[in-house]
């Protein structure tokens, strides 16, 4: 039993006096354990309502100096006969005082929260001001910049507070900052007024929000201002480069009007806040969070380069809507607890693809879904680390874990058949009496079901407990009999691979012939469908049971039709069944149906034919992946100089920008020969242009990464000369953190490997991510193979001081250039040795570790004799 400290703050902090003593623990009241319980939480949220935040910040100039800062809590209590318990990390070294009406009063300070004993409150309002030094964790400070992110229950690392999702709260703000310094919250200045040292600002009130979505950033930004239909909107950023802003300053605004448009219409509710700003910040941790009035952007997500791909701008275009649409969907209406973090995140993912449908009216958005959502879905989904899309969870501190493909990918493929199931009119109308039941309050997927299952006849609870609330994917088998050249029966079978689950779906069976397609609808709910219509129709080329993309599962092809695939998937007419073709050709290649190097033959041929850019962009994806992972090096040898030409015969030959800048992606990322690795380092050199590709100051940065990484003798003279070419200070801090994990010395390698062991030099998490992945490349892989364990020994670390798309980052970037059977057995000891491994911990490494396991037991199957079983 830890003792419990009473602190009663008698001087200032700085001089650290504080006054404690020992008490002992007490198992009545609250739970005070560490972190946010759902006990605690479901005890305040019965006995709090009414809350106001009064927060005040003094940001010093230099970071040698903390952040200090006041916050008053107001509430009323239902119920004061238990202690009011806050929420703040390590409050016994950065609490300074705290104070109830001009009183100051003892608290006690047990694990991360401060405990004020009843006797100070009553029935009714009540109010208390703490006095204290912010942590640094979650205030992502840099010389002369810095932004919260309080995402899942990280405000408490900052001050004072109740921190639960279902606790809603109005926040006033006032930052003291140093001269020169501008700053956005979630809303407007209310007033501005010169100090000593710089400038105080005051913003006004916000409406009810949870605690995660209370933001502000402050510091050296530029500020660009537009108006659409009659909304001002704020653009924060950082960037230096003119050029760059003014290609994509109009798209940028545009894209948030027409989004705000769309869903104003779609919800039939009004924008619900005061103000709509955004800042880009450079190196983000996420691609944007969704604080209302202060929305935070990756900056290279939103500012692209004129090489930028199709990909990257349908990705900004989306992200935009997916951001716009949680104003909605999260800020608006919250779930009501972290379990259910998934349905903010679907509907944001959902309504972003119809936002982005009309921008783009050239594109084949059924094509595009599949593709977005589909293989990273499958990526998880297939592994043993898999998890259900709706999880429980007892304590918020392990809410980061929560996050991954199956919530921001599966889960729209679900809701996307909810939908079809209710009806699009009626699943729109549901949602608006979602909107309007729960505005600015909470909710659980459980009430969103129930408003929709009074709307349709079907049970929907039913379905909704295997897609949401159980893991994993059916198997869904082809069984095509034929004779005399004619179909004597056609069965859709499903099965479960760890269970007797099924999984109800409508699918569209779809059978190919030379000039023409035939399809059937089918409704799989038990153990199997026999495709009666087809009886008797001529055999056909292929059998695809997910012949329209809606389907989801692991579709295993009968043996004609991966026959014909394997050699004729380029053939087909359709883009979209194409695009489905490629998902169901990968599964098999993964489960040992067809070999990597007659995958990648098929690849060739594909390229060379395919007018497609979405399914141009899986292919190469695929290519890349079989290249460095499934071929021995060998084979890899014996390919490069075929592919490395073909990429730049049809660089040459693309139709468009985003094409070219697709294969030169590929052939930097995928030289290996003296010919291709040289062309590579003339372009970066300036002595050999990329036709019709102009390459940005970031595109050049990232090519030089790609030369050093392949080991040349003046690698350093090299990454030296590249970081003299950048001008902007954030891209120059970020390349010079990276420079040492591709240094030809192995001994350097290591020493940067072990300083990433301090939390302190993991702050920049995408700086890290990049670095890992450079020292973990295939070619360098052999000598970081050492560094796996030491990665995965600091997990748990990683996943108490990182943010929560951090954990599963580290490990695919340790991982993901390893193929070996000595690095799987690593990762393989490492699980044997720590039974004790958190579960949702355990299972995000045995998702990043799938890759390496399948190409592992692949390179051992392809290493057996000729004529020897291969299991």
């Amino acid at each position: 039993m830890t003792a419990i400290r009473v602190v009663t703050a008698t001087r200032p902090y700085a001089a650290g006096w504080l006054v404690l003593s020992a008490v002992s623990c007490s198992t009545a009241g609250p739970d005070t354990s560490a972190g946010v319980s759902w006990q605690l939480a479901e005890h305040r949220a019965a006995v709090l309502s009414a809350l106001r935040y009064d927060l005040a910040f003094t940001i010093p100039p230099t970071l040698d100096s903390p952040v200090t800062g006041t916050v008053t809590v107001r509430f009323v209590l239902a119920d004061a006969s238990d202690p009011v318990v806050l929420d703040f990390v390590q409050p016994d070294v950065h609490v300074r005082s705290v104070t109830i009406g001009d009183h100051p009063v003892s608290y006690e300070a047990r694990n991360d929260h401060v405990v004020v004993a009843a006797e100070h409150f009553t029935r009714g309002e009540n109010a208390l001001t703490v006095d204290f030094v912010a942590t640094e964790t979650s205030l992502n400070r840099n010389p002369d910049f810095l932004y919260t992110l309080f995402v899942p229950d990280r405000a408490r690392f900052t001050f004072p507070l109740f921190d639960q999702p279902n606790l809603k709260g109005q926040y006033t703000l006032t930052l003291s900052l140093p001269e020169g310094w501008r700053a956005v919250s979630n809303t407007a200045e209310t007033v501005r007024e010169s100090t000593a040292s710089g400038v105080r600002i005051t913003f006004g009130r916000t409406a009810p929000i949870s605690s995660y979505l209370f933001s502000f950033a402050a510091g050296a930004f530029r500020v660009d201002v537009a108006e659409r239909s009659g909304r001002a909107m704020r653009m924060y950023h950082r960037e230096t480069d003119d050029d760059l802003l003014a290609r994509n300053r109009d798209a940028i605004f545009d894209l948030h009007a027409a989004a705000l448009d769309w869903l104003e219409d779609y919800t039939a509710r009004p924008f619900p806040f005061d103000k709509f700003d955004f800042v880009l910040i450079p190196s983000f941790q996420y691609g944007g969070m969704e604080h209302p009035g202060a929305i935070l952007y990756r900056a290279g997500g939103l500012l692209l380069e004129a090489s930028a791909t199709q990909n990257q701008l349908l990705g900004r275009a989306r992200v935009i809507a997916h951001e716009t649409a949680h104003m909605w969907f999260g800020d608006l209406v919250t779930m009501n607890w972290f379990d259910d973090v998934w349905t903010k995140e679907v509907f944001a993912n959902f309504m972003a693809a119809k936002i982005v449908d009309p921008t783009f009216p050239d594109l084949d958005h059924e094509l595009q879904f599949v593709l977005s959502h589909y293989p990273a879905a499958y990526e998880v989904d297939r592994t043993a680390g898999t998890n259900a899309i709706r999880q429980p969870l007892e304590n918020l501190q392990d809410a980061g874990s929560l996050y991954g493909a199956i919530i921001y990918q599966k889960a729209p493929i679900v809701m996307r058949q909810l939908e079809a199931r209710v009806g699009e009119e009626a699943f729109r109308d549901g949602l608006r009496e979602y909107l309007a039941t729960y505005a600015f309050d909470n909710a659980t997927w459980p009430d969103l079901i129930d408003i929709l299952d009074r709307r349709v006849p079907e049970d929907l609870t039913r379905w909704s407990t295997v897609w949401v609330e159980e893991a994993g994917r059916p198997r869904l088998s082809t069984h095509l009999d034929v004779a005399d050249g004619r179909i004597v029966g056609l069965r859709i079978a499903q099965a479960d691979p760890t269970g007797t689950r099924r999984w109800p779906q409508r699918l569209l069976v779809r059978l190919g012939y030379p000039d023409t397609a035939r399809s059937f609808r089918i409704d799989l709910d038990g153990d199997a469908v026999d495709v009666g219509e087809a009886v008797g129709l001529p055999t056909p080329l292929f059998v695809l049971a997910n012949g329209d993309g809606t389907g989801y599962g692991q579709f295993i092809l009968d043996a004609l039709s991966l026959a014909y695939l394997d050699r004729h998937l380029p053939d087909i007419d359709d883009p979209l069944v194409r695009g489905v073709g490629w998902l169901t050709m990968w599964d098999a290649l993964l489960a040992g149906d067809t070999d990597p190097a007659a995958f990648l033959a098929l690849v060739q041929r594909a390229l060379a034919a395919e007018d497609e850019e979405a399914n141009i962009q899986r292919i190469l994806s695929y290519a890349r992946e079989t290249y460095w992972r499934h071929l021995t090096p060998e084979d890899r040898t014996n390919l490069a100089p075929h592919l490395e030409a073909q990429l730049w015969r049809l660089l040459l030959a693309a139709r468009t920008r985003s094409l070219r800048a697709a294969y030169f992606g590929t052939l930097s990322s995928t030289a290996i020969t003296e010919d291709a690795v040289g062309r590579l380092r003339r372009i970066w050199e300036g002595n050999e242009r990329v036709p019709g590709l102009p390459l940005s100051e970031r595109d050049l940065s990232e090519l030089a990464l790609q030369l050093a990484v392949r080991g040349p003798s003046d690698a350093e003279e090299l990454l030296d000369r590249q970081f003299a070419r950048i001008d902007n200070p954030d891209r120059a801090r970020r390349f010079a953190f990276i420079q040492p994990a591709l240094s030809l010395d192995p001994a350097v390698r290591d020493a940067f490997f072990q300083s990433l062991t301090d939390p302190a030099n993991r702050a920049h998490e995408p700086w890290v991510l990049s670095a890992v992945s450079l020292l973990n490349h295939p070619l360098r892989a052999s000598t970081s193979v050492q560094h796996i364990r030491p990665s995965l020994d600091l997990l748990e670390e990683i996943q108490r001081t990182g943010d929560i798309f951090f954990p599963l980052g580290w490990l695919n970037a340790t991982l993901g250039g390893h193929s070996s059977m000595a690095a799987a057995d690593i990762v393989r000891r490492f699980l044997e040795d720590r039974p004790d491994l958190p579960a949702r911990l355990r299972g995000k490494l045995l998702q990043a570790a799938d890759g390496l396991f399948l190409s592992a037991a692949l390179r051992q199957r392809e290493a057996l004799p000729p004529g020897t079983a291969k299991q």
